[in-house]
């Protein structure tokens, strides 16, 4: 009997074509509204060095600063939005965060000094939180068979984002100059409305095509909204309280986190280390982010085809070693000299961070099924705690980037091994295989 999707029921298989079922809708509707936001959260990064720095004359510790901030404020967006999620449910949560990131984007223009600066990066900080959004809303919909490769594809292609954001800011900023419009050094500000514009216009596509879960919107089906029990620990508080978390946790920041400071440095790096002009610069980190079309997706895929007979623990294997390679390749990429040389082993590690970051979060969702928006946001502010630690070192330590990279290639290494302490109970195990035998049975009576 043919197997078939169910409009209630979490979704069975990817078709990228459809876009009748919500399932597939949310799908594509989420890693759009995450491209956006990710374009919007980085669109500094490229313009940096040669336009902002020079228009607001600011120092390279600022720029260092105003990263940090950036990147930082997003740990308490993330751990504050999965709990929103719980609560009100994706859809609103997207909606609201993508009209505040498109005011925030389009206000940092409006930045005149170092502080008004370091504001504005604060305020578009907090979209990063998109991510946590994307994961969820995803794992509601998708069962536990390709939940590894719909978590991975929507935030892999949201991720590129940040890669298109390198190539695109300088070339818009460049048009803005050509015509006139403004200033080279002051292009920038007019470059920000682009994204702004474009979030806004996703925000109500999001709003009117997609709903909290299969069934509809928590706000019309209370029951579908995860809660805990009278008695039980809040649904924070049950995932902090799970050492399987925290060791997820920094994993993420060995995988999302390099991921992320390698995105806001690389152009700087290539621009300082083979004196390559702020558009070239900016081509090639596209490389880097243009492998999350696939790299990312290939993560979540190996896990998900890994678990049919390894089970839970053998996404976990799968996880220990993507991060393990990742840190082995950026060890090689940090000893590049020749810029040939470098392109080609950075997109070696591009592939391993994205696999690392597919991996990850084909486990996230099997780690407590109830507290699902806290989990995701706990370890995805782990991606930030990276970035902002890695970003410190530099900062205080004085070292050149290649020289963090490669001390960065050991650290990383290192945390992939503390991923063989993250264990499933046969519970837990008999638990998602009886969740996908009752959707494929559901499937083929249909």
């Amino acid at each position: 009997m043919k197997t078939v999707q169910l409009q209630n029921e979490k979704a069975t298989k990817i078709n990228l074509l459809d876009f009748k079922s919500v399932q597939m809708r949310t799908f594509h509707l989420s890693w759009i509204a995450f491209f956006l936001c990710f374009f919007g959260w980085f669109s500094h990064a490229p313009l940096m060095k040669s336009t902002i720095a020079p228009d607001l004359d600011l120092t390279k510790a600022q720029t260092t600063l105003a990263f940090i901030a950036s990147v930082g404020v997003t740990i308490f967006a993330r751990l504050g939005i999965g709990n929103l999620c719980d609560k009100i449910g994706p859809r609103k949560s997207y909606v609201y965060l993508l009209i505040f990131g498109a005011i925030a984007v389009a206000g940092s223009s409006f930045a005149y000094s170092w502080e008004s600066y370091l504001l504005s990066r604060l305020a578009i900080g907090v979209i990063g939180a998109s991510f946590v959004i994307t994961q969820y809303h995803t794992s509601v919909m998708f069962a536990p068979n390709v939940i590894g490769i719909a978590n991975a594809t929507t935030a892999g292609w949201g991720n590129l984002g940040g890669g298109v954001t390198n190539a695109a800011m300088p070339l818009i900023a460049s048009a803005v100059a050509a015509f006139g419009l403004a200033e080279a050094t002051a292009s920038w500000r007019i470059a920000m409305y682009i994204p702004a514009i474009i979030m806004l216009f996703v925000a109500y596509l999001y709003w009117k095509y997609t709903t909290d879960c299969p069934k509809g919107n928590y706000s019309d089906l209370p029951e579908e909204r995860p809660q805990s029990k009278k008695g039980e620990k809040s649904l924070f508080v049950a995932a902090a309280s799970d050492k399987r978390v925290w060791i997820l946790f920094a994993m993420y920041a060995g995988c999302f986190g390099m991921e992320l400071f390698v995105t806001g440095k690389a152009s700087t790096y290539y621009q300082e280390k083979f004196s390559l002009s702020q558009e070239a610069a900016g081509f090639v980190v596209l490389f880097f982010g243009a492998m999350n079309l696939f790299a990312r997706s290939t993560g979540g895929w190996i896990a998900d085809k890994f678990s049919k007979n390894s089970g839970l623990n053998g996404r976990v294997k799968i996880l220990v070693y993507v991060v393990i390679a990742e840190g082995i390749a950026l060890l090689l990429f940090s000893q590049m000299n020749v810029l040939g040389f470098a392109i080609a082993s950075m997109v070696f590690f591009s592939l391993f961070v994205q696999m690392a970051e597919g991996a990850t979060y084909s486990v996230v969702p099997f780690i407590n099924r109830k507290a699902l928006g806290a989990v995701s946001g706990i370890v995805g502010a782990g991606g930030n705690v990276g970035a902002v630690l890695y970003a410190q070192y530099l900062l205080r330590s004085g070292a050149t980037l290649q020289d963090a990279f490669f001390t960065f290639g050991f650290i990383v290494s290192a945390v992939g091994f503390l991923g063989f302490l993250i264990k499933f109970s046969p519970a837990d195990e008999k638990a998602a295989v009886d969740e996908q035998n009752r959707l494929d049975a559901l499937s083929k009576a249909a």
